[in-house]
């Protein structure tokens, strides 16, 4: 039995939840914390969706099928969590979520909590005009680190399409990055 499957175990069973929930928080945390950072950029909003998300799954660990592996399915939730609130912002003061993208970049400049130089910033910016969508596959993949196959459990979309959407996306900011 792996790791993640005793985890699992002892989350959906009758036995000590809190602790293996305490361990599925530290387990993944941090990983989620930068998941849901790349996507909504301000700190403060990143804790309080990261705290939805473990709200999220301490109610609905028993729904949890294993069609997936357990980190897909707290990624999946912490991205649908952050589409979520960024349509939510969006709607709120009336413009497109590509509009709120670039706003959200624009305040990086000015959040104590982002340790990025010029050249990251600049990276952000072209990334924050991309749709959603590439936005996600290209954060993913660049700055996470992630597998096709592991983002195709994520987004449950074809590695095929992800591929695709991935080098759509770099050539995209390599454009913007020569126009900048």
């Amino acid at each position: 039995m792996t790791e993640e499957e005793s985890l699992l175990s002892s989350l959906q069973s009758n036995g000590d939840i809190n602790a293996a929930f305490s361990k599925l928080v530290s387990l993944y945390k941090q990983r989620l914390y930068w998941h849901i950072r790349n996507m909504v950029k301000s700190h403060d909003d990143t804790d309080d969706i990261l705290q939805n998300v473990f709200i999220k799954v301490y109610k609905n660990i028993g729904k949890f099928k294993g069609d997936s592996k357990l980190y897909s399915w707290l990624y999946r939730i912490a991205t649908n969590e952050s589409i979520t609130f960024l349509n939510q912002k969006a709607k709120k003061f009336n413009i497109s979520t590509e509009e709120l993208s670039q706003q959200l970049v624009q305040n990086l400049e000015a959040d104590i909590y982002y340790e990025g130089d010029e050249i990251q910033l600049k990276l952000q910016k072209a990334v924050a005009t991309l749709p959603q969508k590439q936005q996600q596959v290209f954060n993913m993949k660049y700055f996470q680190e992630l597998k096709y196959k592991e983002i195709s459990e994520i987004l449950e979309t074809s590695e095929g399409a992800l591929k695709a959407s991935y080098h759509l996306a770099t050539k995209k900011i390599e454009e913007f990055l020569k126009e900048g």
